[in-house]
């Protein structure tokens, strides 16, 4: 499981039809920046990369994600019979490392 952050969303016409109806989105893995010369967090930071994952919790652009891949990706009651790599299972409402909140949703 990891963290990332919705970057947008797919539209695909032409797929397999149990795909049909799965909302596709672009989500950005996140790591952690940390404060130079230290191990404290400082920040979240961009990997540069990123994923088509199944959004089965109705997340939105801009919002801080857990995502699961491989198997795992199957484990959902939605993702049981589908194949899906990635998919979003939670929505982040904080995160906190090293005694140091990196991450607050906005209310």
């Amino acid at each position: 499981m990891f963290l990332g952050r919705v970057t947008g969303h797919v539209v695909a016409s032409q797929k397999d039809k149990v795909l049909n109806g799965q909302k596709l989105l672009v989500v950005e893995p996140l790591n952690v920046k940390y404060e130079e010369g230290t191990n404290k967090p400082a920040a979240l930071g961009n990997t540069g990369r990123a994923i088509v994952a199944m959004d089965v919790v109705g997340c939105g652009e801009g919002q801080l994600v857990l995502v699961v891949q491989g198997s795992s990706a199957r484990m959902t009651e939605q993702t049981k019979n589908l194949p899906a790599d990635a998919v979003v299972v939670g929505i982040v409402d904080s995160a906190v490392f090293g005694g140091k909140t990196f991450y607050q949703a906005r209310e």
